[in-house]
């Protein structure tokens, strides 16, 4: 196997790294001084430095690399990911800056792909142009969402146009006033089959009946920078026939085309986030001293350093795969790898969050160091696009499927 990057991947990597090491990561204090001073904070894209930094990633030609084809930056999965890694590095902003942040990712996903030239041209188009926002609206408080199945809003048809009703939470980026569209998934026939019954349309967050009914906190945190995570209803909503993404039924078919790459990018962000706290573990360990020597020379403090470059090595290694995989056999031929980073990534990396924060000590758990929430993020990539279980439960069964019974 051949681990050298192409030219052209190196070539990006070198201009993120530079943009990223110069501008982004020391523009972080700005960023967070500029949003605590803005009228409404979760307007996170509208700050200053962010314009800034998107104008010389663009200039730079860093802009929507996760998206192939003549819209993105051209690139495969493979090509994409050590440049998904660095982005993680700066969590809360780099992948902003290059256009490249969930949920507006997945949701470009589903326009370029099941878009018609239509909805392309009035939202897709300007989502890549980083001139408005989105967020997908499918998880709900009332059923078990790990089963997407399940859900309950209903998508009616009345002539030349569909009545939305229902609600939903943890809606990420819909607490942002620039989040312009949503993307909502409901039911259109209860009584077909069971993966038939959904549909996704597209409706726009300033349509009579959509509510903004609060913020979601993840243990504690507001994430404004990622336009907060919102319960929403939607009562009457009133939307043309022309909104529905595909056709009736294709709901849940297109939600696994979204996830599939979604997983991936999580993933690729996380190892990039994973390597900033293997960093600042470090750089804490050889300036503090307790028991008479530098905790870096303490034993246990070795050890987990030891141990986390021994695990996001591996980490990257399985997710490179993924992508590999992804790119030659397509998203369904790589589903098992997939699923195994989609278990491997949350855990591994919340491992490693878990000793620099104490290493840190109590400042570890402050608001002085990102780790704090960083972690509480992490957590969260447990339940986003599927908690650990689902996809346990359904990589076992493929594995018990290949072997004969004896």
């Amino acid at each position: 196997m051949d681990f050298a990057h192409d030219k052209l991947t190196q070539e990006r990597i070198e201009d993120f790294r530079e943009l990223l090491e110069h501008q982004i990561v020391p523009s972080e204090t700005r960023f967070e001084q500029q949003l605590d001073a803005a009228t409404d904070r979760w307007a996170w894209d509208s700050v200053p430095v962010l314009a800034e930094l998107r104008a010389e990633a663009r200039r730079r030609g860093l802009w929507n690399l996760f998206l192939p084809g003549e819209r993105g930056g051209g690139l495969s999965n493979l090509q994409y990911a050590p440049l998904a890694e660095l982005s993680g590095y700066s969590l809360e902003l780099a992948p902003a800056v290059i256009n490249c942040a969930a949920p507006d990712t997945g949701n470009m996903e589903v326009l370029d792909q099941f878009g018609t030239p239509e909805q392309q041209e009035r939202w897709l188009d300007p989502l890549l142009d980083g001139s408005i926002r989105s967020a997908f609206a499918m998880t709900e408080p009332d059923v078990a969402s790990s089963d997407a199945t399940n859900i309950a809003t209903r998508i009616e048809r009345d002539g030349d146009r569909y009545v939305i009703n229902g609600s939903k939470w943890w809606i990420t980026g819909a607490m942002n006033p620039n989040a312009k569209i949503l993307i909502v998934m409901g039911k259109t026939d209860p009584d077909a089959d069971r993966h038939r019954q959904q549909s996704m349309i597209l409706v726009p967050r300033d349509t009579p009946g959509v509510q903004v009914l609060r913020p979601m906190r993840v243990f504690g945190y507001d994430d404004h920078q990622h336009g907060g995570h919102a319960e929403l209803r939607f009562s009457d909503v009133v939307v043309p026939a022309e909104n529905l993404i595909g056709h009736e039924g294709a709901g849940f078919a297109i939600a696994q085309a979204r996830l599939g790459p979604g997983r991936i990018h999580h993933c690729m962000r996380s190892i990039g986030l994973a390597e900033r706290a293997i960093e600042l573990m470090c750089q804490r360990a050889a300036s503090r001293v307790a028991f008479g020597k530098e905790l870096a020379r303490q034993g246990v403090i070795r050890d987990w350093i030891a141990e986390s470059r021994v695990r996001v090595e591996q980490l990257r290694l399985l997710v490179l795969k993924a992508a590999w995989l992804m790119d030659t056999v397509g998203n369904r031929g790589a589903h098992t790898e997939i699923q195994a980073i989609k278990i491997a990534t949350p855990a591994t990396v919340q491992w490693i969050l878990d000793k620099a924060i104490q290493v840190h000590g109590a400042a570890g758990i402050s608001q002085d160091f990102p780790l704090a929430r960083a972690y509480a993020g992490i957590r969260t990539l447990r339940f986003a696009d599927g908690p650990d279980e689902v996809h346990k439960a359904s990589l076992a069964r493929a594995e018990l499927g290949r072997t004969s019974p004896r």
